[in-house]
């Protein structure tokens, strides 16, 4: 027999799980050992589209925008767009016209393309 989690509950449980994965971001600097290397950066030496994410995110979250940006400067840009595909996504039924056209083909092609020219961009020019 299945019970149902009260959706407060739920909503709840992931408000402490986020504030325990902030204040683990606060607290513990990335550079050091405890945080897992980018394999695709071990093994080609040439940095990924999500190297210096874990760096940004902590120098976000300790105030230091400037080091955030020169860590991983597509994954500042892109947590407006990530907050607002979760936001449409949970109010899919509300809003049916915004979830469509954020997970229309032509946006998430759009998004790749930065995606991969930001790789190139960042290996060639930084």
């Amino acid at each position: 027999m299945t019970e149902r989690i009260p959706r407060s509950v739920l909503i709840a449980g992931t408000i402490v799980a986020v504030g325990l994965v902030v204040a683990l971001y606060y607290t513990l600097d990335p550079s050091t050992n405890y945080f897992p290397r980018c394999m695709f950066h071990e093994l080609t030496g040439w940095q990924c589209p999500g190297c210096g994410s874990q760096r940004a995110l902590h120098s976000l979250l300790t105030g230091n925008l400037a080091a955030a940006w020169h860590y991983n400067a597509l994954f500042i840009l892109e947590i407006p767009l990530l907050l607002l595909l979760v936001v449409a996504w949970h109010l899919r039924s509300r809003f049916p016209v915004l979830h469509r056209v954020l997970n229309s083909r032509s946006v998430i092609l759009t998004v790749l393309s930065i995606i991969i020219l930001w790789t190139i961009f960042r290996n060639i020019y930084l």
